[in-house]
């Protein structure tokens, strides 16, 4: 008890209301606090600096899409040209319906295949007057005795005709059936009449023919150069005016024969290399 009483004498007025270690509690409080707050500081400046240009930024970026806001602008009928171009050309057009084809008749196709020669016909006959000479007019030098028997022979291609030829009055005999009948082109009708119409011959001697080998055209040929070769032996003069027009010439033109190895006569096989 006396030890308790020395403590309370001891210790100075208004001590006993308040601890003594309180202060420092204090103090080492508020530090903390202090120390919590400095780096606050930075972060508010940098988000106050980073936001300044964002605020200066915006009342741009909302003006700079003002004009096309405007109703009745500039802009609309761009829209509107925009949108009328992407419309496909023809496209207000109706649409062609298209039948089917249907076949045709026995009729209709002979009609069409005359059509045809028809027309092969006419080209046949401009090309003939835009490549040729116009033959002369001129008559026979020497008539045909009515017992004479002109015989020759022509070839083309792999094509060869004997070719008699008879005073008579312009008929014509092949295979034993008329020109027309035989060679019915009329562009194979006027090469087969060449000789004669250059000559002067025509209407005034029959031709009769016998031809074999070859196709329609190199009989054609063949007849023609026979009929060529009997004029001469006719009037020998006829020579130089059907050998300038190349009636006597033997075309030599022909296929050539397919080689082994090779798909025709010159076309190779595709090569390859791997």
């Amino acid at each position: 008890m006396a030890d308790e009483e020395r403590r309370d004498e001891e210790q100075p007025e208004g001590a006993g209301d308040q601890p003594a270690a309180e202060p420092d509690a204090e103090e080492t409080a508020e530090e903390p606090k202090a120390e919590a707050h400095e780096p606050e500081a930075p972060a508010e400046d940098a988000e106050a600096g980073g936001k300044e240009p964002d605020a200066e930024e915006e009342p741009e970026a909302a003006a700079a899409p003002e004009p096309p806001k405007e109703s009745g602008g500039p802009a609309k009928d761009s829209k509107r040209a925009e949108s009328e171009d992407k419309t496909p050309p023809g496209a207000e057009l109706e649409p062609i319906q298209i039948e089917p084809q249907r076949e045709l008749s026995a009729e209709e196709r002979a009609r069409l295949e005359a059509e045809a020669e028809e027309r092969a016909r006419a080209e046949a006959e401009a090309t003939a007057e835009a490549g040729e000479e116009p033959a002369p007019a001129r008559e026979p030098a020497v008539e045909l005795p009515s017992e004479a028997r002109i015989q020759a022979t022509g070839k083309r291609k792999s094509s060869i005709a004997r070719v008699v030829l008879r005073a008579g009055s312009g008929g014509f005999e092949i295979n034993r059936r008329g020109l027309e009948e035989y060679f019915p082109r009329h562009q194979h009708q006027t090469f087969v009449r060449q000789p004669l119409v250059t000559s002067g011959y025509e209407g005034k001697v029959d031709v009769r023919v016998r031809v074999q080998g070859g196709g329609i055209a190199g009989q054609a040929g063949a007849v023609r150069h026979g009929i060529a070769r009997a004029l001469t032996e006719i009037d020998p003069d006829l020579r130089g005016e059907l050998k300038r027009r190349g009636l006597l010439t033997r075309d030599a033109r022909a296929k050539e024969r397919r080689k082994a190895g090779l798909k025709k006569a010159r076309k190779r096989p595709q090569f390859s290399k791997r």
